[in-house]
């Protein structure tokens, strides 16, 4: 079954410790965790297993046009200029640096399936099983957990690479997932072609 290893919205304004996320509740849980080194890890790991990696980025217009007003979690991204594609903050950590040929996936809601790009690269890869993990687990973790359940693909969470602004929310999160996903971690995960 072929794979691909998605990173989810590991961009900077959410994890990089000088970015508004990285000071507050969800970069603490990310540094506590370890979430860079093992998400880089893993990254790796699959490179060396030849199996595709995509970048899953949230990310709006200057003026956020993309943006539904009705949405709380994205009008508080307006309000703090957050997520806005072609500055820093939408670039991936510099420790998990997308190379020549991985995929990029700009998303405007909190699945990475919605309006994007993803199901066509999956489709024109013969891709059936998604390994994934991301901040936060709670939002675009269960995003892609239940919408790739939904469209059949096999789904694998690297719990170790994943947070949420607090231990608890995660742990919530990775409970109400098992029915949708399996779940390894990055020491354990097993990538294949």
């Amino acid at each position: 079954m072929r794979s691909i290893y998605l990173v989810l919205d590991m961009e900077n304004d959410l994890v990089a410790e000088e970015g508004p996320n990285g000071k507050g509740p969800l970069g603490a849980q990310v540094r506590t965790r370890g979430i860079i080194p093992r998400t880089a890890a893993a990254i790796a790991k699959a490179r060396a297993a030849g199996v595709p990696i995509g970048y899953v980025r949230v990310g709006f217009s200057a003026d956020y046009r993309e943006a539904p007003t009705t949405s709380v979690i994205f009008n508080g991204a307006r309000q703090h200029g957050l997520f806005k594609l072609g500055t820093w903050g939408t670039e991936v950590h510099k420790d998990l640096a997308p190379q020549p040929g991985d995929f990029d996936i700009v998303k405007h809601r909190v699945s990475p399936f919605y309006a994007t790009n993803l199901e066509a690269i999956l489709r024109a890869h013969g891709i059936q099983h998604i390994v994934c993990s991301g901040v936060s687990t709670v939002a675009v973790v269960q995003g892609m957990v239940r919408d790739a359940h939904d469209r059949d693909y096999v789904c694998t969470v690297l719990e170790d690479c994943c947070a949420s602004a607090t231990a608890e929310d995660h742990e919530a999160a990775i409970r109400v997932l098992q029915r949708f996903a399996t779940f390894t971690t990055s020491d354990a995960v097993e990538f294949g072609g």
